[in-house]
């Protein structure tokens, strides 16, 4: 396989988004360290920032020209193999190194095939400048078993140090070992994705676990999800936290099943052993279609205002802390304003 060490100007300059997800939530200062070393690269919008310590992992959305986002990434891979060691790492969530997982989204007139060939490029940059292993994933795939996620992952950080020299887990870029604190890194293209949990009016963490397996693709399920149930802390309404049992899902294309249908899914689910939905989050950003969706579901008035169309989607999946800056092109507008003033 070739790939690039660096992609032409031309590539450089078109729009991509990029979600980096960070193996730590527990230590604000570190996060607030890893989220400047993004914002000092000039062209690049940090649009979200979300923390969960439960799953000990925070996940960026940034935005901006492909050269200049290529930049930012670098900068936080740095700052994570500064500050995190992965043998003290715990936490709900699946991984395997510091910074888990780097995924390039196009957006605007950027092609698929330009964020792949921009993923190739950026997994060997960091290899090469960090030691460390890099498996291609999704799109950015060079081989048929590393298109999911969740095959690069198995076994988990502590499974792949195991098994990382072994013949088929090697890394397609980097050292066949992994780093000495920073693990292994999963670097990839792929469309829009969208993190999205539902909390349960229960604690029984084995009832998420045996909804997600119900309502996920692989289980026959849902076409385009993947889910996964955890036990997770949320603030309460009174402001202590309350134990919640989750259904934690990533929704691959928002087009084939809309929010609506995983909510309503999930609900008729656990509306079969008396359980209800206390609410649902999303971690970072969702295409501002993913909500309209949502709407146009709900009969709401095509002709409404953006605001109450996107108030009403949010009311009926009870969506935690809703801001209409979650859809991605008014976070993104927003920032260049910003920018611009």
């Amino acid at each position: 396989m070739t790939v690039m060490s660096d992609f032409p100007g031309e590539l450089a300059d078109r729009l991509v988004e990029s979600v980096p997800n960070v193996s730590e939530g527990r230590r604000p200062d570190v996060v607030e360290r890893l989220a400047t070393a993004i914002k000092t690269v000039p062209g690049v919008h940090l649009l979200d920032r979300t923390s969960d310590a439960s799953h000990n992992r925070s996940v960026f959305t940034l935005a901006g020209p492909a050269g200049s986002v290529s930049d930012a990434l670098e900068q936080l891979v740095a700052g994570a193999v500064r500050e995190i060691d992965m043998d003290r790492h715990t936490g709900e969530h699946p991984r395997i190194g510091a910074v888990d997982v780097i995924p390039f989204v196009p957006l605007a007139d950027k092609t698929m095939d330009e964020a792949i060939e921009l993923a190739r490029a950026f997994g060997a940059r960091i290899a090469d400048r960090f030691d460390l292993p890099v498996y291609l994933y999704a799109r950015a795939a060079v081989r048929g078993d590393r298109v999911k996620l969740a095959d690069v992952r198995r076994g988990q950080y502590e499974g792949l140090k195991a098994e990382i020299g072994q013949r088929g887990r090697e890394p397609d870029l980097g050292p066949a070992r992994m780093h000495p604190s920073a693990g292994a890194v999963a670097v990839g293209a792929r469309p829009f994705l969208i993190a999205y949990n539902i909390n349960l009016d229960s604690t029984d963490v084995e009832f998420s676990k045996r909804i997600a397996r119900r309502i996920r693709e692989s289980g026959g399920g849902l076409a385009k999800v993947q889910a996964n149930g955890f036990s997770v802390e949320v603030a309460g309404p009174a402001g202590p936290s309350v134990t919640r049992a989750q259904v934690s899902m990533n929704v691959l294309d928002f087009a084939v099943t809309p929010l609506w249908r995983v909510w309503e899914t999930v609900r008729a689910e656990a509306a079969e052993d008396g359980i209800e939905l206390a609410e649902s989050e999303l971690i970072g950003l969702a295409p501002l279609a993913a909500f309209l969706d949502v709407a146009d579901h709900l009969d709401v008035d095509g002709d409404a205002p953006i605001d109450d169309r996107l108030a009403a989607a949010a009311s009926y999946l009870r969506l935690r802390d809703f801001s209409p800056l979650q859809a991605l092109e008014l976070r993104l507008d927003a920032a260049r304003s910003t920018a611009a003033s």
